[in-house]
């Protein structure tokens, strides 16, 4: 029903089932993970006005038991959501609808749950906020490596004037327009982050 996902890991689809409306991921060596994504695989949708709390356990150092805290929910209409946890703090946890669960045996192995519940219910629920992923910020940085990206890929390919070759079938741009054209972009970003949505 549910599928974990880890940048550089294997999905992992194999949810321990703990009773028929809680399933819980192990997630090994969390202590190198930034975000996780939890998803619907689409082969049984939630009940009717139903949806799937996601939480978070890792061992807490001082005392090596689970430390749960609500990152947020899925849906049938949204059936996936990403979540940090690289900014979680040890001991601040809250209340959580797995019971009292024993410790996973090693100490940096980590455990993402889901508990379906009424929508109602997760619509009045606070989720931990270093969990939420800041959507302005990361689209910022992706646009802005992606662009990197981009000026660095097509300079690779440059040549001098002297160095072409007449082909009739290209069509050569100046680098300097590309660059010109990104660091108006970098003025832009910097005046109004909010630009490209005009």
């Amino acid at each position: 029903m549910f599928g974990c996902l880890v940048a550089g890991r294997l999905v992992q689809t194999d949810a321990v089932q703990l009773s028929p409306d809680k399933f819980v991921f192990n997630l090994s060596d969390y202590e190198n993970v930034n975000h996780v994504v939890v998803f619907m695989l689409g082969t049984v949708p939630f009940p009717a006005g139903m949806g799937g709390a996601v939480y978070f356990s890792f061992p807490d150092p001082a005392s090596g038991g689970p430390v749960w805290q609500l990152l947020g929910f899925i849906t049938n209409d949204k059936p996936s959501a990403i979540f940090k946890i690289s900014g979680l703090k040890a001991g601040e946890g809250g209340a959580h609808p797995f019971g009292i669960m024993t410790s996973s045996a090693s100490p940096s192995v980590a455990q993402v749950g889901v508990s379906v519940e009424a929508l109602e219910q997760l619509a009045q629920q606070i989720p931990v906020s270093s969990a939420s992923v800041s959507t302005v910020d990361t689209f910022l940085q992706f646009t802005q490596k992606m662009l990197d990206s981009l000026y660095n890929f097509a300079s690779s390919f440059a040549v001098s004037q002297a160095q072409m070759l007449p082909n009739p079938t290209e069509t050569f741009i100046p680098s300097s327009c590309i660059l010109k054209w990104y660091e108006n972009f970098q003025r832009r970003m910097a005046q109004n982050p909010n630009f490209w949505k005009n």
